[in-house]
């Protein structure tokens, strides 16, 4: 599984954000294997964390090549950005199981 998670920070009230992902995640979760949630900080209300996880690596690669291309995807992500007090932080990670050594 990769995981993205997209940190940032809302200018004060939140609702806008999250009524823009209500509506946004019907597209984000389009293709299988994609699911988007959303964290508040309990220390800082105005700050997020939006956490995308993929499946695996096609899905994840699949997905930034349709951020790229996709005139929907596009449009959304611009619009989000317009939310955002500031650029977001956004780090991908990959899930590696833990095994017993040998």
């Amino acid at each position: 599984m990769i995981t993205l998670y997209l940190r940032g920070r809302v200018p004060s009230d939140h609702r806008p954000l999250e009524e823009f992902l209500r509506r946004a995640r019907l597209v984000y979760d389009e293709p299988a294997g994609i699911r988007t949630r959303l964290q508040w900080s309990e220390a800082d209300p105005t700050r997020f964390v939006e956490i995308v996880e993929y499946r695996d690596r096609a899905t994840y690669d699949a997905d930034q090549r349709r951020v790229e291309t996709d005139p929907r995807m596009r449009a959304l992500l611009a619009e989000w950005r317009t939310l955002l007090d500031g650029p977001p932080d956004v780090e991908a990670y990959e899930e590696h199981p833990l095994t017993d050594p040998a």
